[in-house]
């Protein structure tokens, strides 16, 4: 995979808070023994994914093919959690995104035991409206196997 060197680094502390978003989501752990957290489903999804690289606007993660396949629900969710990860490296802090749109292509399935790269990246940011594509790929060809496109709504934070 081709490194772009004109990609601007990002700042550590923004670095930092995505890592930290990341392992509230489960990204860094396994599923607990009891599997009664507060958000159960973060930590199905967490323990597949493993993070490769983080850029402001971009973001690089490993991921492994449990089950010997992976089902469309499952990359649903995957798709989310990378483009809330993504998108929260450009949304400014005191603003809350939500989800408005979540669109997927299905273009190939995924062998037993292959390894997917899923790349997220921005592809808009204005000060309501944040658009970010995640790509699966394979980690041996890069071959497409799916792509998704999400919209988030940018609302400020409300002071009650």
């Amino acid at each position: 995979m081709a490194q772009q060197s004109s990609a601007k680094e990002v700042d550590p502390e923004d670095v930092s808070k995505v890592i930290v978003f990341l392992k509230e989501v489960g990204a860094s752990s396994s599923i607990p023994d009891d599997c009664c957290t507060n958000d159960s489903y973060s930590n199905i999804l967490g323990r597949h994914i493993k993070v490769h690289k983080i850029q402001r606007g971009r973001l690089i993660c490993h991921l492994s093919n449990f089950f010997g396949g992976i089902h469309g629900g499952a990359i649903a969710a995957f798709s989310e959690r990378m483009a809330i990860a993504c998108a929260r490296t450009v949304v400014a802090e005191d603003k809350e995104i939500f989800l408005g749109e979540l669109g997927i292509s299905y273009l190939s399935a995924a062998p037993h035991n292959a390894e997917l790269i899923m790349e997220a990246s921005v592809v808009r940011s204005g000060r309501n409206v944040t658009v970010v594509a995640v790509e699966f790929k394979f980690n041996d060809t890069g071959k497409l196997v799916c792509a998704s496109h999400a919209t988030f709504y940018n609302t400020p934070i409300a002071k009650l």
